[in-house]
This record gives C-alpha cells, structure tokens and sequence, in this order.
C-alpha cells in the first residue's frame, strides 16, 4: 500500500535524523521556534498517530487528546521507541470508517463528529509530520549544525515531484 510506504518513509527520515544527535542537542531549545526542541516537535508529531491507532480501537479519532509524554519530548532514545512504535502501527494498518471528533470553542468541550476513513486520517498524519519536519529542521541549524539533513527532510512529495520536473526541463 503506497500510503503506508510514504508513511514509513517518513518515519526513517526522521529516525536518521534524531540518530545523529546527542541528548543535549534533541531537548536543546531553538531560538528559531520560540524556544521549542526538535523533541517536543517529534513527540507532538508521534502522538497525532497514537491518537488515531487509539481512535481505530474506540472508532472515533481525536487529536485534542493527546498524551503529551514528555520523557519522548526529553529523552532521544523514547523518542526513537516512539517512532518505532508508530512504524509497527502503520505497516498493519487497514482502512476503515472511524468518525473524527474536533472541537473549535476556547472554552467549553462541545465538539462535532465528522465523517471519515484510516487511510484519510493517514494522509493527514502524513502532512502534518511533514509540517513539523519543516519546522524541525529550522531548529535544527540553531541546535545541531553538524547534522546533515536529507534534502527531502520536511518537503511534500508534491514540492519534491515539483523540484525534480523543474530541473529535468532546464
């Protein structure tokens, strides 16, 4: 399934990536983002996935109610079980309806269901990790400028298909 390879994708860039940092530099806060860490971004990207293998099970997806896990946040080596953990999810998933449960109000916990399917909350996994990616590799120039990070790090395939016709025409 061409979903869950682009997924997996993902998930080794960003497994190379946090391999090649040291502790200091993955909870290391970036000037760039306001003082966020590659960490925080990683594990904010993970639990969007925790949250719809959660949601499969109960039949309703609602990223509001994340864990929020700090030891990922803080600790490399969580943070590299996490991935792995999210990769074990992706490679079994199979599509389904589940309903999505969002809420907009400041206060308050009104929220709407919303129709959809796995393979649709996949793909916004899939973009949402690729925002975050961009975002992360800002911090990463501040944090860890010796890591080399992959052109593709943070770019959608789309801007990537984008780059590779543009140069083929020159």
């Amino acid at each position: 399934m061409h979903l869950r390879e682009a997924c997996c994708r993902i998930l080794d860039q960003l497994t190379a990536v946090t391999r090649q940092l040291d502790d200091g530099e993955y909870s290391r806060p970036s000037e760039s983002l306001g003082s966020s860490t590659f960490g925080q971004h990683l594990r904010h990207t993970l639990e969007f996935f925790f949250c719809l293998e959660e949601g499969i099970r109960e039949g309703v997806v609602n990223y509001d109610r994340r864990e929020r896990n700090e030891w990922i946040e803080q600790n490399r080596l969580a943070g590299l079980d996490a991935v792995e953990r999210v990769r074990n999810f992706v490679v079994l998933l199979k599509d389904g309806n589940v309903k999505l449960e969002v809420g907009y109000e400041r206060t308050g916990e009104q929220t709407i269901l919303v129709n959809t399917n796995v393979y649709r909350e996949l793909i916004y996994n899939i973009e949402h990790a690729v925002h975050h990616m961009a975002i992360m590799k800002i911090g990463l120039r501040d944090v860890a400028p010796h890591v080399p990070i992959p052109a593709e790090f943070g770019v959608a395939a789309s801007t990537l298909r984008h780059n590779d016709s543009a140069l083929a025409t020159r």
